[in-house]
């Protein structure tokens, strides 16, 4: 139901978030990865004590744990956690972000002022169609925007202040965790689920408005390390294996038509390479591979296995290193042993007046890992649009009636129980 009469605070929120540098950093060996992400997270403990939560945490890690005591007085409610991620993608800038509303979206192109190149038309982004008449929130054209995932935390923060506003309204103990290092795979590395101490969770991180997500991808990396032969190239002829130049044939080798993120869709997995790196006597290559099934994954990973062997048989006095290293698995393996997780989530979101959409996700979440480690967690949508890219945008309405359903779902389990 609406959440009337309230005054969201969910925009003003977002809007200073995302003048907060919190690129995270897959090269970093410390956890966060950028000592930079816990200046939000510090951020919002602050925000969370002068709204009068009394039970929150920064702890070392990055991690913001914090807690809504119950206004039930009913026994047995489950205690639920709400989940966002606080940094940004490596992909594209987030330092300086300069947000702009765009007030009554009119369905006419959006030329952002500060690269009038970076131009967001409908006919690349279909699902502003929806969007007419609603205000929609970019950054400024040279920077993503960052509402991958702080859209997510905003509307977390708001309805927090929604429930502590309203305690007529019952719901049972509410747990709220923010992390750091989510999109690059370490998003619950050090997340300690004793201290958080909720039986199910909720990450909110997703697209389309009213969607639930409650399927990911599987997902693998795999790091080739080459061992070239280098030699002075004047005197190289017969004796110099390049390992920039095995590292490129292997990349150049991969399949152009298909098995690759431009040429795939729905529940096509891929082969994706995302950093070459080297010298004449080594190199790096680091991809990642995705497939909705793990038989999947294990298939991919012995065709780049294949081709490595083949390109290398060309170079006799090289080798290679070839590891593959699990990230994270299928949360709907989980989430089939606990139904009602999904089903008041789509209770929750057609409460709020809009049709709820049960959908996979290209990709993956915190609530990937953390239905593996023991607390089922599908992902609800957050209105984010363009995600890790300078075309990045959200609407107001949407990001309102995430927390709409956000509130929603707190009563729904205590109705519940």
């Amino acid at each position: 139901m609406p959440l009337s009469p309230y005054s969201f605070t969910v925009t003003e929120r977002f809007l200073r978030y995302v003048q907060i540098d919190t690129q995270s950093d897959p090269h970093s060996e410390t956890y966060p990865s950028t000592e930079k992400q816990k200046d939000l997270s510090r951020v919002l403990v602050q925000e969370l004590q002068q709204m009068g939560v009394t039970e929150v945490e920064l702890d070392d890690y990055g991690y913001v744990y914090a807690t809504l005591p119950a206004t039930t007085a009913k026994t047995g409610v489950p205690v639920i956690c709400f989940c966002s991620h606080v940094d940004t993608s490596p992909d594209c800038s987030g330092a300086n972000v300069k947000p702009i509303v765009h007030t009554r979206y009119d369905g006419s192109d959006l030329v952002l002022p500060d690269d009038p190149a970076q131009i967001i038309r409908m006919s690349d982004h279909p699902d502003l169609k929806d969007q007419i008449g609603n205000d929609l929130i970019t950054a400024s054209g040279t920077t993503l925007l960052g509402a991958d995932n702080k859209a997510g935390v905003a509307e977390i923060m708001d309805a927090v202040h929604y429930l502590i506003s309203h305690p007529e309204l019952e719901h049972g103990t509410i747990k709220i965790l923010f992390t750091p290092d989510e999109e690059i795979g370490r998003g619950t590395a050090k997340v300690d689920l004793e201290k958080l101490g909720a039986d199910f969770g909720y990450t909110i991180d997703g697209e389309t408005l009213g969607s639930l997500e409650d399927e990911t991808f599987s997902a693998d990396a795999v790091h080739i390390r080459i061992q070239g032969v280098s030699q002075h190239p004047g005197f190289a002829k017969g004796r110099m294996e390049s390992a920039i130049k095995i590292a490129s044939e292997l990349v150049a080798r991969l399949p152009k038509d298909h098995l690759s993120p431009e040429t795939t869709e729905d529940k096509e997995g891929f082969v994706h390479p995302t950093y070459l790196h080297g010298t004449v006597e080594e190199a790096e290559v680091e991809l990642i591979i995705r497939d909705f099934a793990e038989a999947g994954l294990h298939e991919k990973e012995a065709f780049l296995k294949q081709l490595t062997e083949e390109v290398l048989a060309q170079y006799p006095n090289s080798a290679a290193d070839f590891k593959v290293i699990e990230q994270y698995r299928n949360m709907k393996e989980v989430l089939d042993q606990y139904p009602q997780v999904a089903q008041y989530a789509v209770e929750a979101i057609e409460r709020s007046g809009i049709a709820a959409r049960q959908m996979s996700i290209r990709g993956g979440t915190d609530g990937s890992r953390l239905s593996f480690m023991g607390l089922p967690c599908p992902n609800l949508f957050a209105g984010e649009h363009a995600f890790h890219s300078r075309h990045e945008w959200v609407s107001r309405q949407d990001m309102e009636k995430a927390v709409e359903v956000i509130v929603n779902l707190a009563q729904i389990w205590a109705e519940k129980a």
